[in-house]
């Protein structure tokens, strides 16, 4: 049987999340194999530490949830967070300019953030959120994979190591299957993370069929607890 386990980030990013919720949260993911664990930056230190004598990685969010602010200061965040010990970013893109299918200044962004980080921790993973769902809303077919395509361009120049749907918090909405296979389409040698909505098992595997190699839930537990009474191979 597949296991999902090991594709899961299993993640906590709500406003009012705390210490104890992300530390529960690593409980979570050492015991059910999880890749990583996904918290706000206030707590990558404290899941460093927690996670050291495990194989699951350290994953922290910049410019989170709007992606709003200057690159340098998504660069600044990113390379605070991989001293304090992430092994991993999920870094949210400046949506109007992937709107706009201008990917060479997405490109100028991402490559700004990976430069930094990477400045730090070489090897450090890196996942921009594109919010797919906003990129594909009262879009007509060919501008919506025309978006999509261009942000993965951007991210593939930059040399970004996943593009990844969601932040779940845009009104537009999460991950969807649609999304997802217009990534991998155009993702070329990255990867493709989907994220936002995934609450059930079979919403992961629906994610994964599309071509989605990591996932980002908040529902982790519950999915792979599911999984054990699923047929079809997972």
């Amino acid at each position: 049987m597949f296991n999902i386990a090991p594709l899961i980030d299993h993640t906590i990013l709500k406003a009012e999340a705390t210490r104890d919720d992300a530390m529960r949260l690593c409980d979570e993911a050492i015991q059910h194999g999880f890749a990583s664990v996904c918290v706000n930056g206030i707590f990558v230190k404290d899941v460093r530490e927690k996670l050291a004598n495990s194989t699951v990685k350290t994953c922290a969010v910049a410019g989170f949830p709007l992606g709003a602010m200057k690159p340098m200061i998504k660069a600044i965040e990113a390379t605070s967070l991989v001293k304090d010990g992430a092994d991993e970013v999920d870094f949210v893109a400046h949506l109007p300019t992937l709107l706009a299918c201008d990917a060479e200044a997405a490109r100028a962004e991402f490559a700004e953030l990976a430069k930094a980080a990477r400045s730090v921790l070489p090897g450090v993973v890196i996942k921009v959120i594109i919010e797919s769902a906003a990129l594909m809303k009262d879009a007509d077919e060919a501008l919506c994979e025309q978006r999509i395509a261009a942000a993965c361009q951007a991210a593939q120049a930059a040399g970004i190591d996943f593009v990844k749907t969601s932040t779940g918090f845009h009104p537009a909405g999460g991950a969807s299957v649609k999304a997802v296979t217009l990534m991998k389409k155009h993702a070329g040698p990255m990867k493709v993370k989907a994220s936002g909505g995934i609450r059930t098992l079979e919403d992961a595997k629906q994610m994964i069929d599309a071509g989605a190699d990591r996932l980002g839930c908040s529902a982790g537990v519950q999915i792979v607890s599911g999984q054990g009474e699923a047929a079809s191979g997972y």
